[in-house]
């Protein structure tokens, strides 16, 4: 069943949760991980989100994600392949269309991997900016209560205006 999509009010718990789950991330890719990233609505403070946690983990090689994908499964993520998406693994936490964590992994300091961080701290950093992505959220939850892709893709626009913005202030 597609579960509804639902934007729920900044919790702090949302952190807690991040600093807990990187520290049992952590005990299983160890080494081979340069960094492990909060990331996604739940990391910007004030933001409403889907309560679902976005952690990024970065890695020099992505061929390196196929050593995870049994340790990681041990604690309940399920590796879910894309093909559309080549420049990143994924795995999700919690039942399909119902996760509770998505685990992007990334080549670190690749486009995607700065994307993410980008995006992330241009909206700390902005708070109007974030009032209007959480606007435009709430907004688009009326319209797409039971289609979740039609909903994030809809947000898409707004994401590549925001990190054009983020590139350019960056450059300056």
């Amino acid at each position: 069943m597609e579960k509804t999509v639902i934007i729920e009010e900044y919790t702090s718990d949302w952190v807690k949760q991040f600093q807990e789950e990187r520290e049992i991330l952590k005990g299983i890719v160890g080494e081979k991980v340069i960094a492990i990233e909060h990331i996604g609505s739940t990391s910007v403070e004030g933001l409403g989100a889907k309560p679902i946690l976005d952690i990024a983990i970065g890695v020099n090689d992505l061929e390196v994600v196929s050593e995870f994908i049994e340790p990681l499964k041990q604690i309940g993520y399920e590796f879910v392949y894309h093909k559309e998406f080549p420049e990143r693994r994924f795995f999700r936490k919690g039942q399909w269309r119902a996760g509770t964590h998505h685990l992007h992994i990334y080549k670190f300091q690749g486009e995607h991997w700065n994307n993410q961080i980008l995006f992330r701290n241009y909206l700390r950093n902005n708070p109007g900016v974030s009032k209007e992505y959480h606007q435009l959220k709430v907004d688009l939850v009326e319209k797409f209560q039971f289609d979740r892709v039609s909903y994030t893709e809809n947000k898409a626009p707004f994401i590549q205006n925001v990190l054009q913005k983020a590139k350019k202030e960056e450059q300056a």
